[in-house]
């Protein structure tokens, strides 16, 4: 079996695979300090708890956008697992795709396996939209090569910086307002602050995606995915799929083209 890890900024999601189905998932929050044998504590319960033997774990595969947590989670691979930890996109897990933008080496981990993964499963130019700490879009073209996107503010971000630079404004939850889709005129503070944030920020992925197949000029699918993904399904017509394990996916896809 195989440990896939996706660390981002906010929370790290492992998974267990058996080759290319995944067999569970378990997320945690993000703490570069968290050593090695607190990962083991908490991972050996959920393991015990689903029936899941840990010695049949023979590979551990890490993408992180948080370089201060690889050491535990290598000490993490090393001593429970007895494996050298993998890492998205260094040998033998290259990434085995063109990276055709300006810079490639600041492409993020997670956007390349997503880009892996989304041209596995889909065919075609696609838009990969990530809802996770930061927003991504990124133009995957036909031929599977990452050509760019666009980083955005999460909407959690959006939501913390009102709230902390508006000494009167209070702390609302993140939903879809209470009441018709179409009703955009909030009657108390708590509601015109929810639709200000998720209305708007409907608007704003839709705006800029709309504005990104403009300019890629051929029909183009989109694919959303990232913890968020749920919340905005079903409230715009702008995606084609939903994977909210498209990440993970990718990861083990990486390993099974390996051959490991």
């Amino acid at each position: 079996m195989l440990l896939a890890i996706d660390v981002g900024n906010t929370n790290a999601v492992f998974a267990l695979y058996d080759g290319l189905e995944q067999l569970s998932r378990w997320r945690i929050s993000t703490d570069p300090r968290r050593t090695a044998d607190e990962y083991a504590v908490w991972l050996d319960q959920l393991l015990t708890m689903q029936n899941f033997d840990r010695k049949a774990i023979k590979n551990v595969i890490v993408s992180t956008v948080v370089p201060r947590a690889m050491h535990n989670l290598s000490q993490l691979s090393q001593k429970y697992f007895d494996a050298d930890l993998l890492i998205a996109g260094r040998a033998p897990v290259e990434w085995g795709i063109t990276v055709d933008v300006e810079e490639p080496s600041s492409l993020g981990a997670d956007r390349a396996v997503n880009t892996i993964a989304a041209h596995h499963r889909h065919a075609g130019d696609l838009i990969v939209i990530d809802f996770g700490t930061a927003t991504t879009i990124d133009f995957v073209d036909y031929n599977g090569a990452y050509k760019g996107g666009i980083i955005a503010p999460g909407i959690n971000i959006s939501l913390d910086a009102l709230v902390n630079a508006a000494a009167k404004l209070p702390r609302v939850a993140i939903e879809v307002p209470e009441g018709e889709s179409h009703n955009v005129i909030g009657r108390t503070t708590e509601s015109q602050m929810q639709i200000g944030v998720f209305w708007g920020y409907v608007s704003l992925i839709e705006g800029l995606i709309e504005r990104m197949k403009q300019q890629i000029g051929r029909p183009t699918k989109v694919i959303a995915t990232g913890g968020l993904a749920v919340l905005f399904d079903g409230h715009s017509d702008i995606f084609d799929a939903v994977e909210t394990d498209l990440t993970l996916g990718g990861l083990a896809l990486m390993v099974h083209r390996a051959g490991l």
